[in-house]
C-alpha cells in the first residue's frame, strides 16, 4: 500500500544563521562526548605557564612575579594560536569518516560546518585563556587595566583565533590525516611563536633575529595584548595586531569554500 506524500508548500530552507548555530552546538557537544579532548586543552597551558614562570622567570626578570607581568599576555597569544591547530585536525577527522559528504548533500549554507568549527575554537580559546589567567592571578599577575583590559584582551584573542584558524582549516582540507595536520602545524608554529617577544625581550637576541621578531605578526599581537592589559593600548597598535587575522580571513575563507566544493 502506497503512502501519499503530504501536500503543501515546500518547507523553507534553513537560514545561514540557524545552520551555523546548529553546527556550533555540534562543536560544543564534542567536548561532552569526547572529554579526553579537554586534557590537552587544560594541561598544555598549565604546563607552559608553570614551567616558564618558575624555571626561566627568575633568570629573565629577577623574580617569577616580575616575569609574570611580561609573560602572561604572551602565553595567552601562544596558546590561542596553538589551539587553532585542532580545527584542522577535527576537520581532517570528519572528512576521513565521510561526514562532510553528508553535509555537502544537505540544503544548507556551504560554510555552516566551518562556522561550527570556529565556534568550537572560540570555546576552546576561552577555556584555555581562563585557565592561564586564573593561574597567573593566583601567582601574582595583576593587569593594571583591570576588568576592561581583560575583556579587551579576550576580544583580541577571539579575533586572533578566528583569523589564524583558517590556516589549519585549509590544511585539514588538503592533508590526508589529522596527525599530518598536527605535525606540520606545530612544525611551523613553534619557531614562529618562540622567535617573537612572547618569552623574552627581543633586545637580547642577535640582530638578524631581532629583524624577524620585529615583523613577526605574533609579536605585534603580543605587544597589543600587553598594552590592553596595562591600559595603554593605542588604536594603531591594536590595528597592527588585527592585520594578520583580517588578511588571513580575507585570503583563506574563499579558498576554504573552493577546496570544500572541489573535493
Amino acid at each position: 500500500m502506497s503512502i501519499p506524500l503530504p501536500r503543501g508548500p515546500r518547507p523553507a530552507a534553513p537560514s545561514p544563521a540557524s545552520t551555523a548555530l546548529t553546527f556550533a552546538w555540534r562543536a560544543v557537544l564534542k567536548f561532552r562526548h569526547v572529554p579526553e579532548q579537554l586534557f590537552d586543552l587544560v594541561m598544555t597551558p598549565i604546563m607552559f605557564t608553570l614551567l616558564f614562570t618558575f624555571i626561566f622567570g627568575g633568570a629573565l626578570a629577577g623574580s617569577s612575579t616580575a616575569y609574570l607581568q611580561w609573560f602572561i599576555p604572551g602565553i595567552l597569544v601562544q596558546t590561542t594560536v596553538f589551539n587553532t591547530v585542532y580545527s584542522g585536525m577535527g576537520l581532517s577527522t570528519d572528512l576521513s569518516k565521510g561526514l562532510f559528504d553528508r553535509f555537502r548533500s544537505l540544503p544548507i549554507w556551504s560554510l555552516a560546518p566551518f562556522a561550527g568549527l570556529m565556534a568550537g575554537d572560540m570555546l576552546r580559546h576561552t577555556i584555555a585563556g581562563a585557565i592561564i589567567l586564573g593561574i597567573g592571578l593566583g601567582l601574582g599577575y595583576r593587569p593594571e587595566a583591570g576588568l576592561s583590559g581583560i575583556l579587551g584582551s579576550w576580544l583580541l584573542l577571539m579575533a586572533v583565533g578566528f583569523g589564524w584558524g583558517w590556516i589549519f582549516i585549509v590544511l585539514g582540507l588538503v592533508l590526508r590525516t589529522p596527525m599530518t595536520v598536527m605535525t606540520l602545524g606545530f612544525a611551523v608554529l613553534f619557531p614562529v611563536t618562540f622567535a617573537s617577544n612572547i618569552m623574552v625581550d627581543p633586545a637580547t637576541m642577535p640582530g638578524w633575529l631581532q629583524a624577524f621578531v620585529a615583523v613577526n605578526p605574533i609579536s605585534s599581537m603580543t605587544t597589543a595584548m600587553r598594552s590592553l592589559m596595562a591600559g595603554t593600548a593605542a588604536l594603531p597598535e591594536i590595528g597592527l595586531a588585527l592585520l594578520s587575522p583580517a588578511l588571513l580571513t580575507l585570503a583563506l575563507a574563499p579558498l576554504v569554500l573552493w577546496l570544500y566544493r572541489r573535493k
